[in-house]
C-alpha cells in the first residue's frame, strides 16, 4: 500500500497485472469519515468532466485545425496527476485518491494516467517497455477510434 514516503513509479505486480503504488483503498484511520470511493470518483468524474467542457469552451480558437484544447486538457491533466500522486505518495496519503485521480482527472482527461503510467515505466528502467507501451498505446487508440466511426457510421448514417 502506498504512503507517505513512498517513491513515485513504485508499482506492486499481482494478478498478472502492475497497478500504480497510490492506493485507492481509504486509509483504515479514515474508513468511517470517508465516503464511498465510488461516490468519490463519481462526484469527482462530474467535476473533471465539467472542468474540460469549460476549457473547450473557453479556448475559443479550437476547431478543425489543431486540437487546442484537447492539448492543453491533456497537458494540463498531465501535469496535475504528477503533482497529486507526488503529494499523495510523500505527504497526504491516498484517502482522496479515487476523488481526485480517477475521478476529477479521469473526468478532465485519461491522457493524465496514460502519461503516469509511461513514466513509471520509464523510471523502473524499462525503456523498451515505456516506448512500445506508448506507440501502441496511440496507434490502437487511433485504430479504434477508426473502427469505432466506421461501426458508428454504418449503424446510424
Amino acid at each position: 500500500m502506498a504512503g507517505p514516503g513512498r517513491a513515485i513509479g513504485e508499482y506492486s505486480e499481482g494478478a498478472g497485472e502492475m497497478t500504480p503504488m497510490v492506493d485507492f483503498a481509504p486509509a483504515a484511520s479514515h474508513h468511517r469519515a470517508m465516503m464511498n470511493p465510488f461516490l468519490q470518483v463519481a462526484i469527482g468524474g462530474a467535476i473533471g468532466a465539467s472542468a474540460r467542457y469549460a476549457v473547450y469552451r473557453a479556448l475559443f480558437w479550437h476547431g478543425p485545425g489543431f486540437p487546442v484544447a484537447t492539448a492543453a486538457v491533456n497537458i494540463l491533466g498531465s501535469f496535475a496527476m504528477g503533482l497529486l500522486a507526488a503529494g499523495m505518495a510523500h505527504r497526504w496519503g491516498n484517502a482522496y485518491a479515487p476523488f481526485l485521480l480517477t475521478g476529477v482527472l479521469g473526468g478532465f482527461t485519461t491522457f493524465s494516467a496514460f502519461s503516469l503510467d509511461a513514466l513509471t515505466l520509464w523510471e523502473r528502467g524499462q525503456i523498451s517497455g515505456a516506448a512500445i507501451y506508448v506507440v501502441a498505446s496511440v496507434l490502437l487508440s487511433l485504430l479504434a477510434v477508426i473502427a469505432g466511426l466506421a461501426v458508428g457510421r454504418g449503424i446510424f448514417a
